[in-house]
């Protein structure tokens, strides 16, 4: 049982944490301007997705070895930026096109509801991709989560996990509330074709920075 002093401890941490503005959060806002709300709704659960793998990891103490290791750090670390790199070229080729979602998606996809779903699908996969491949998440939340459980109060296993479902919970709840008002802005972008193409090259310039911030970042 997580003693209650230490619950009232972490709740308010992990909202902190969460509310400061990271490459997370920048990528839900991102897709939500781009594909709409539902669609950066969708990525802040790719990224909570992504950080559940990483708590599970960190639980049963494979992300021990990941701090450990050195070349491991350094292979997903730059497996990361080459994804963000990625990304930001594809924006910018984009050129804007890609608010026009019927277009973009896919030719063999002809229903609006088909079409809507692979949106959703595409931007979950990418928000799990971009969290996965940020090793810092593993670190941080090894680093982090201990500081709150306390062997006495039962297994600090299942407690690792209660306070990592916790801190998933509020990072959600702040990314898709980030990604709800940033999908008006898209409504003004899908009417204005030379502001969106702008802003494609404004969020392939993003991706580039946080791959910029991933890549030079000291561990």
């Amino acid at each position: 049982m997580i003693d209650t002093s230490q619950l009232l401890l972490f709740i308010p941490a992990a909202l902190a944490l969460n509310i400061t503005p990271g490459a997370d959060m920048l990528f839900c806002l991102g897709q939500s301007i781009k594909w709409g709300p539902k669609a950066g709704v969708a990525a802040s659960f790719g990224v909570s997705t992504g950080s559940i793998i990483h708590t599970l990891l960190a639980a049963f103490g494979l992300a021990t070895l990941l701090a450990a290791t050195p070349w491991a750090f350094e292979v997903l670390r730059w497996a990361g930026v080459g994804y963000l790199i990625w990304l930001g070229i594809q924006a910018i080729k984009s050129n804007g096109v890609a608010f026009d979602s019927t277009k973009t998606v896919t030719s063999h996809a002809q229903e609006n509801g088909e079409v809507k779903r692979l949106i959703m699908y595409r931007a979950w996969r990418e928000g799990t991709i971009v969290n996965l491949f940020n090793p810092k998440v593993a670190i941080f939340i090894l680093a982090f989560i201990p500081q709150f459980v306390d062997p006495a109060h039962g297994s600090t296993l299942i407690q690792f996990l209660i306070f990592g479902a916790i801190f998933n919970i509020t990072g959600t709840t702040v990314n898709s509330i980030v990604a709800l008002l940033g999908g008006r802005l898209g409504k003004i972008f899908t009417c204005n074709p030379s502001l969106s193409a702008w802003f494609q090259r404004v969020t392939g310039t993003l991706f580039f920075g946080l791959a910029a911030k991933l890549a030079f970042d000291r561990r």
